[in-house]
């Protein structure tokens, strides 16, 4: 059985930080892109910041730039999100994705193979 299981959400103020994690068992994902997604409350999903097998590669959406910064660590098969000068905007929650074996990750949620149940962030005003 594969999972991802984030974890590190919970409640921050304005200008917080968090780290958050997504550990995967099953199988693993040395091989494949990886992402961060979110949802925002009454929104659609959307993608937050990708990073490609080997990690040397990532990409991040306009509202992570300068802020969050994605990284793994393929050796514990971990995906990370670090995440700098929170807004409340950025209440969501927040869900870690892998492709089934492509090196690539992807702004959209279409090649995503495999989902986490998902870690809620929380930032006050």
């Amino acid at each position: 059985q594969v999972q991802l299981v984030e974890s590190g959400g919970g409640l921050r103020q304005t200008g917080g930080s968090l780290r958050l994690s997504c550990t995967a068992s099953g199988r693993n994902f040395s091989g494949a892109g990886m992402a961060w997604f979110r949802q925002r409350p009454g929104q659609e999903r959307e993608f937050v910041a990708g990073i490609e097998s080997g990690g040397t590669n990532i990409g991040d959406a306009e509202s992570a730039k300068g802020r969050f910064t994605v990284s793994r660590d393929n050796a514990r098969n971990t995906l990370y999100l670090q995440m700098n000068n929170l807004y409340p905007e950025d209440t969501a929650v927040y869900y870690c994705a892998a492709t089934l074996a492509t090196r690539f990750y992807y702004t959209t949620e279409r090649p995503y193979r495999y989902w986490g149940q998902g870690t809620k962030v929380t930032v006050s005003s």
